[in-house]
């Protein structure tokens, strides 16, 4: 009987992963203890494979395609590099080098483009794959610019700026192209009409920032777009941005000490905050803004919400594993060994 019962869990393992694979959807986790990148399959919680990604990977993030992957090599200021990984392959290619945009964070892919931050720079950026050049930076004037989101039409950027304790807002204005001011020389060498100055690459930007509690690192657009909710982790609180008036609108006491990430589930119904902390995982409810329940798992740091909404995936940087979690009963489901010291993870669908 043993036997049977044997032969049968895993041609249901097998037929999971077969699953899986065919879906073209993988978990990516990045393992600051090995520095690797792990390629899971979601269905049956499984490493497929890993692949060197440098000193110090904090945050990761795929292309569209679900062909490549790119990740921030961080150290706190000391590096300047983005990993690339082909993931059809799963080997490593080529990084880029930042040069003076030290300490690159937070990432973001939209337009076929890589976004991301520079903490010792000050500054946000974006590198085109298709050009393999660094073609737009931006300073926010800010102390640690760490996480970002673009939206999808690239007129919207969100940092947030842990040593400021702020949020920017960065909205793109219509391009403008003033020419050179009254009597002045016509640009360039030699004869000829004036030619009137280059706008900045990307078009004029407006900046505004918002202060909210100490320690802003984790943040989240509700799926409504109307909202912005930070995770401050010296404060152990939650700040909720009105993204209509740009302020803030209330500030939950929401005792996340150490908080690292705060996710919304896709339905917008629960929020997921990790912390580092003693914290553990905690859940809220995004209407009543209460408390739901609080796990006590080791320092947590990367969430990852699967796209159908069904499972929810917290690296647990202390205890060396990914908490896997149902969102309808809220208990952990399962464990995926992605390496020690789990951290930035990312959803990847492959397209055919």
């Amino acid at each position: 009987m043993r036997r049977v019962l044997g032969a049968v869990l895993i041609l249901l393992f097998t037929v999971l992963s077969a699953v899986a694979a065919d879906s073209g959807q993988f978990l990516l986790v990045l393992s600051k203890g090995d520095r690797t990148l792990a390629i899971v399959d979601p269905s049956a919680l499984k490493v497929l494979g890993k692949v060197p990604v440098g000193e110090d990977p904090h945050e990761v993030i795929a292309s569209r395609d679900g062909k490549f992957a790119y990740v921030s090599n961080y150290g706190s200021g000391a590096y300047h590099t983005l990993a690339v990984i082909d993931l059809i392959s799963q080997k490593a290619l080529t990084p880029v080098d930042l040069g003076p945009l030290r300490g690159p964070h937070g990432l973001a892919f939209e337009g076929g483009i890589v976004w991301f931050t520079a903490e010792a720079a000050k500054a946000i950026g974006r590198y085109d794959p298709a050009t393999k050049t660094v073609d737009w930076i931006l300073g926010t004037g800010q102390n640690r610019t760490h996480m970002i989101r673009v939206s999808r039409d690239m007129t919207h950027i969100y940092t947030t700026n842990v040593n400021s304790a702020t949020v920017s807002i960065i909205e793109k204005t219509a391009q403008t192209n003033p020419g050179p001011p009254p009597g002045a020389p016509p640009l360039g060498p030699g004869p000829g009409p004036a030619r009137r100055p280059m706008t900045p690459p990307g078009g004029d930007w407006n900046e505004t920032v918002v202060h909210v509690g100490r320690g802003s690192e984790g943040f989240d657009l509700r799926p409504d777009a109307k909202e912005l909710w930070v995770a401050n982790a010296q404060d152990g609180t939650v700040s909720i941005i009105d993204l209509s008036t740009a302020q803030v609108s209330e500030t939950l006491q929401a005792n996340v000490p150490g908080a690292n990430r705060i996710k919304f589930t896709p339905d917008g119904k629960l929020a997921f905050i990790s912390s580092l902390g003693n914290a553990g995982i905690t859940v809220l409810d995004a209407a009543s803004h209460k408390e739901l329940k609080r796990f006590p798992t080791p320092g947590a740091a990367g969430i990852e919400m699967q796209p159908d909404g069904s499972r929810v995936y917290v690296a647990c940087t202390g205890g060396n594993y990914v908490a896997v979690i149902d969102p309808n009963n809220l208990e952990i489901v399962g464990r995926i060994d992605a390496g020690p010291q789990p951290d930035g993870m990312a959803w990847c669908i492959r397209q055919q």
